[in-house]
């Protein structure tokens, strides 16, 4: 968390405090996490887009005087990483990290565990950033096409650690690489998955991420990583989750109990009799 829907969600719903704005100044303590961030100072948010998990703002030069610098380049992109907690806030509270001040107001930063990150750089230029620079195609976009998804899946390892490495496609994570793999019968560790599995997947990838964004993305529990929009609001996803979270409860398939397990040191859930393990033949 978050994934996805909910940097998805998140871009959509500060679009219209930051389009069109002034950066005036990028407050916080800790330049480690939050890389070259005082380029943004003096320019105009021209777009918000999202790769990934990875949330983006389009900078274009402005009146500060460090664009009269041969060597900053005109254009500039604000990459932003949620990590496990982070999130926009609309009021500075007690785990605020970095204020984003702008012509328009400010805006906060809270991230609670502290993983979330942040960095100024030139357009496409992500060698500090490799998950992103390797990051396979949009779920949603017509760039993710099945035949392609097919070929990359007879060659893969596990399944779901090879889902969240974010290569064969983007933005799928824990939550959303259990419920795709429930909704497509397989098992989180099956290996070189067939024509016919890969193209279940394939299917079952597009349809939960579709979902799960128009529904807001997850959250969950009441701690203090719970997954908010900036307004307070929770996302409703939660809700139509099939097995995520549901360990020990039945399969709504079929009403076998749903099994946890740890794969790839991540909390996994899953349904046995929906989901076998399929033995590789000789």
């Amino acid at each position: 968390m978050p994934e996805l829907p909910e940097v998805e969600t998140t871009r959509r719903k500060i679009e219209p405090l930051l389009l069109g704005r002034t950066i005036l100044e990028v407050q916080h303590d800790a330049p480690h996490k939050y890389r070259d961030t005082h380029l943004a100072a003096g320019r105009r948010v021209t777009g918000l887009s999202r790769r990934g998990k990875y949330l983006m703002l389009h900078l274009a030069a402005g009146d500060a005087a460090h664009d009269q610098d041969p060597a900053v380049p005109h254009d500039l992109e604000f990459i932003v990483h949620l990590g496990m907690t982070g999130g926009f806030r609309l009021e500075s509270g007690k785990h605020t990290r970095v204020t984003l001040r702008t012509d328009a107001g400010d805006l906060y930063f809270d991230d609670p565990r502290r993983f979330g990150k942040m960095a100024v750089v030139r357009p496409g230029e992500y060698a500090g950033m490799p998950t992103l620079a390797a990051m396979g195609p949009e779920p949603l976009s017509d760039d993710f096409t099945e035949d392609e998804f097919i070929a990359l899946a007879a060659q893969a390892g596990a399944v779901k650690p090879w889902l969240l490495s974010q290569k064969p496609v983007s933005g799928v994570g824990n939550i959303y690489a259990d419920e795709s793999l429930w909704m497509a019968g397989l098992h989180p560790t099956q290996t070189r998955l067939t024509r016919e599995e890969a193209g279940r997947l394939y299917h079952a990838i597009r349809d939960v991420m579709g979902r799960a964004v128009e529904a807001g993305g997850s959250s969950l529990g009441q701690g203090q990583g719970n997954y908010r929009q900036h307004d307070g609001l929770s996302g409703l996803f939660q809700h139509a989750h099939n097995v995520y979270g549901k360990g020990g409860e039945p399969c709504p398939r079929c009403g076998t109990p749903i099994e946890k397990s740890v794969v790839a040191q991540r909390g996994t859930h899953h349904c046995p009799q929906c989901q076998p393990v399929r033995r590789e033949q000789a």
